[in-house]
């Protein structure tokens, strides 16, 4: 039986755990590098709203499932569960001021970057950054999970929108670097048999 989702709720504690284990978990994933995104929707009158996410993953290409993770609270999830739809906007290599951006709150980051969301067009799910971007996905939210103090929120993929001659931003250990980050590796020896 799936559990009712209250956001008005606080997230149950995990049982009682030293403080550095999640010291270590935060160390740990800050070695895992990873895409820069910027999640962005709408609420019903129009209004935008955004955040940087590194928590964004591909689920299935048949059909077509992303999913995302969002802080239990945050007016852009809100915006998100009233709508059921968002765009996840993967930066461009010159998008670390974007992604600083959307990850300070800022209350006036929209008027601070070029969007367009064209409301006419049925598969525009977000507003998208494209002067921003490598690529963009815009979703449907086809399933929510909350997990401690975030809520995982699948979304079926509605359309991509790639920008092939863009190299991608990726962040670990606390940098922001361009894709490719380092020369290529050579090939590995092949094993004997």
């Amino acid at each position: 039986m799936t559990e009712l989702i209250r956001l008005d709720q606080p997230a149950r504690p995990a049982a009682a755990r030293p403080w550095s284990v999640a010291d270590g978990q935060r160390a740990m994933m800050s070695g895992f590098p990873t895409g820069v995104a910027v999640l962005t929707t709408t609420d019903h009158d129009g209004t935008p709203h955004g955040m940087t996410i590194s928590s964004v993953c591909s689920v299935s290409l048949d059909p077509p499932v992303l999913l995302v993770c969002l802080r239990i609270g945050s007016p852009t999830l809100r915006a998100v569960l009233n709508t059921g739809r968002f765009a996840v906007n993967l930066l461009h290599g010159a998008g670390r001021p974007i992604a600083e951006l959307f990850a300070s709150g800022a209350p006036d980051r929209f008027d601070r970057v070029r969007w367009e969301h064209d409301t006419s067009d049925p598969y525009a799910a977000g507003p998208h950054l494209l002067h921003d971007t490598h690529a963009i996905a815009d979703c449907e939210v086809s399933d929510e999970h909350r997990k401690g103090d975030h809520l995982v929120v699948f979304g079926s993929v509605l359309r991509v929108t790639p920008f092939p001659d863009r190299q991608p931003l990726v962040y670990g250990k606390r940098e922001y670097r361009v894709w490719p980050v380092g020369p290529d590796l050579p090939e590995p020896a092949t094993s004997p048999a």
